[in-house]
């Protein structure tokens, strides 16, 4: 070994020593905090400052991604010392869900694997998980359905939201193509890799499934079966990934929600989601509007539903830049009441980081 070498290694080794101690001085601190806190462990708005204040300092070569990934590992570590936050997700194991939990909250918090998100939210409703991961749209196909319709009764408020980078692999017990007669998976997720499995894979029989997770959960049992599913999913399972990035469209991201039962206080850089809906006559959907145009406040997402047990009648989500408690935004809604036959601020939260 040269001296170069061995000189690098022994910096690196002090710096690693600096390192700890400075981590376990961070946690002391964060502890003293949780007790003055009252036990109240988790607060998504000072997090996201935490992070982004890093990220808007990081001198670099290490990316803003890194930093965040680091750091919100950080955290968890030190939350876990006062108490493991318990999160609900679809599950079983190895879904894109419990991948959207564990880049938002860390491996130092508890996955709870629900069966559908009507359970996610029901176990956080109950107090079962702290907070619950939802997945809310996809940047290929559109909306989760279920995941809106549940959050017009729900008395859960949005904390945060995860944008996730979805890679769809082919996984099985084999290590190839060779006698796939069945490819389990979740309807999006087959939905976005449709060209692939026409190309690769064709007159094989699909199977749709409640999850990615249950979809490897399934492959595992069979050799003749593969899944579409995530990486964390082959590790769960214990699958060979035969085909990688098997999505139609490279950049395909869903958006998940993180649902709580308290509301956030405002971290700089915030989003705000409502659903409403108007009364069905022409120019309704322009009043809607015109109140965030008139009060300078940026649109992001406008999601039309049919409103149960009303036949033409829809209920409109909508994303909004702001936080609820800022005056413009206050204003807005005060101006909206008067053309909504029902409105419902469902969170303010910080941006996805």
């Amino acid at each position: 070994m040269s001296d170069q070498l061995l000189n690098l290694r022994n910096r690196i080794d002090a710096i690693d020593d600096q390192v700890l101690q400075l981590l376990n001085e961070r946690a002391r601190l964060a502890q003293d905090i949780g007790h003055l806190k009252n036990g109240v462990v988790y607060k998504p708005e000072r997090e996201a400052q935490v992070v982004r204040r890093l990220q808007e300092g990081n001198p670099g070569p290490l990316p803003a991604e890194s930093i965040a990934v680091l750091y919100k590992e950080i955290m968890s570590a030190c939350r876990a010392l006062e108490q493991p936050l318990t999160i609900a997700y679809l599950g079983p194991e190895g879904t894109f869900s419990e991948a959207a939990a564990i880049k938002h909250f860390g491996h130092a918090a508890i996955g709870l694997p629900c069966a559908s998100i009507d359970e996610v939210f029901r176990a956080v409703e109950r107090g079962e998980a702290h907070y619950g991961v939802a997945p809310v749209e996809n940047s290929t196909e559109g909306a989760v359905n279920r995941t809106l319709d549940l959050m017009l009764n729900s008395p859960l408020n949005i904390c945060g939201e995860v944008m996730l980078r979805v890679r769809q692999h082919l996984m099985r017990q084999q290590d190839d193509l060779t006698g796939i007669r069945v490819v389990y998976s979740h309807a999006q997720s087959l939905g976005q890799c449709h060209e692939w499995l026409s190309q690769h894979l064709p007159g094989v029989e699909t199977v749709r499934v409640t999850s990615n997770g249950e979809a490897a959960r399934m492959a595992a049992g069979n050799p003749e079966a593969a899944a579409i599913a995530g990486e964390l999913a082959a590790e769960r399972h214990k699958l060979n990934i035969v085909a990688r990035d098997i999505e139609d469209e490279p950049n395909n991201t869903t958006r998940f929600l993180v649902l709580g039962r308290e509301a956030v206080s405002p971290s700089g850089r915030d989003k705000t989601s409502l659903v409403l809906s108007v009364h069905n006559r022409p120019g309704a959907l322009l009043d809607l509007l015109s109140p965030f145009a008139s009060h300078d406040i940026g649109l992001t997402k406008l999601e039309s539903r049919p409103a149960r047990g009303t036949a033409w009648e829809y209920v409109f989500y909508l994303d909004i830049e702001g936080h609820r408690t800022s005056t413009n935004i206050q204003h807005a809604l005060t101006a909206l009441e008067g053309h909504c036959t029902f409105l419902k601020v469902l969170g303010s939260y910080p941006l996805a980081l």
